[in-house]
């Protein structure tokens, strides 16, 4: 059975302002947390990038969970503009915060990953065991260094130290929260926005970026919250485990369900001069189903949900495009 209660303990959720993050902490609050039980600090209050101002909160809040979903996430086009703030950014978040976990007794800490870190011919399904069996995908190979350094962080700690430090590698996420921006944000939001906007301007044709043969795998964000929640209550988590659905769309697919989904009934082109990144990348979830976790959220009413998501935040003024 899925774990659905509370981790013991006071949990810090780093990255609470983001997609993944905040979906976290909606789950602590439903499963009802004491305010007092749950730490969260903006990048205004704690800068994860200085070792110093680090170390200094994890004395003072000695949290005895940290759920890490802090990161510079981006698309194609941000991993390949920003290479270098992807790897410095990442590497000193995750070094910074696993080793003050570890100075200041931290009882469990689950990273967060991505299935970028696999190599680009992976296996299909990805399993967990073909990390570092091959050339990485090199459009975010920046990221995936870091996020690879970052789990091997926890698993060398857990070894050495005998702490619960492990990993998790969600597949490419969707949900409220997610980031629109027009260049930056990852394939779903952009569509989502691109569509939106297609509608509302009485566009006739909506051009996707690439040739639209690429597979994918979407994984709504309450699901992983779920799922996140789900490894920190298990006495022996796995070092590193997938978390996605197991099932993969065409990004061709994926345009035509968000294009119904926003009510765009025009022409979709594909601009096959835009990079395709990795051509399939779909998870092997045997690990984690094991475990007693599974998704629960189907693709078509996940993209429902979220463009109402994006319409509310679209009328609210509260829309994330960074």
């Amino acid at each position: 059975m899925t774990s659905e209660q509370l981790p013991k303990g006071r949990i810090y959720v780093a990255g609470h302002r983001g997609m993944v993050g905040a979906a976290v902490v909606r789950h602590l609050q439903q499963l009802g947390i004491d305010d007092d039980d749950l730490i969260t600090r903006d990048r205004s209050e704690l800068n994860l990038i200085r070792q110093a101002d680090v170390e200094s909160f994890f004395d003072a809040e000695r949290p005895d969970v940290v759920v890490f979903a802090a990161a510079k996430v981006g698309g194609i086009h941000a991993n390949n503009t920003y290479p270098a703030e992807f790897i410095y950014d990442n590497l000193m978040m995750a070094a910074n915060a696993i080793h003050a976990a570890y100075r200041f007794g931290t009882a469990r800490f689950l990273f967060l990953g991505s299935t970028c870190i696999y190599p680009r011919m992976a296996p299909q399904p990805m399993p967990e065991d073909c990390l570092l069996t091959g050339p990485l995908e090199s459009t975010n190979e920046a990221y995936a260094l870091a996020k690879i350094s970052g789990l091997k962080l926890c698993e060398h700690y857990r070894t050495q130290y005998g702490v619960k430090f492990h990993s998790a590698m969600p597949t490419n996420l969707y949900g409220p929260g997610d980031n629109y921006h027009p260049e930056n944000s990852h394939v779903m939001p952009a569509m989502i926005r691109r569509f939106h906007e297609a509608v509302r301007d009485g566009l006739d044709e909506v051009v996707v970026w690439g040739t639209g043969t690429p597979r994918r795998e979407f994984l709504h964000v309450d699901d992983l919250a779920r799922g996140l929640i789900h490894l920190v209550n298990l006495d022996q988590p796995p070092n590193l485990v997938n978390v996605g659905t197991g099932t993969d769309i065409s990004i061709r697919e994926l345009a035509e369900l968000i294009a119904e989904t926003t009510g765009f009934d025009g022409k979709i082109s594909q601009d096959t001069s835009k990079p395709d990144g990795t051509p399939v990348k779909r998870t092997n979830i045997d690990l984690i189903k094991s475990t007693g976790w599974q998704p629960r959220i189907d693709l078509e009413t996940g993209v429902r949900k979220t463009y109402e998501d994006f319409l509310r935040a679209s009328q609210s003024g509260a829309l994330r495009a960074v």
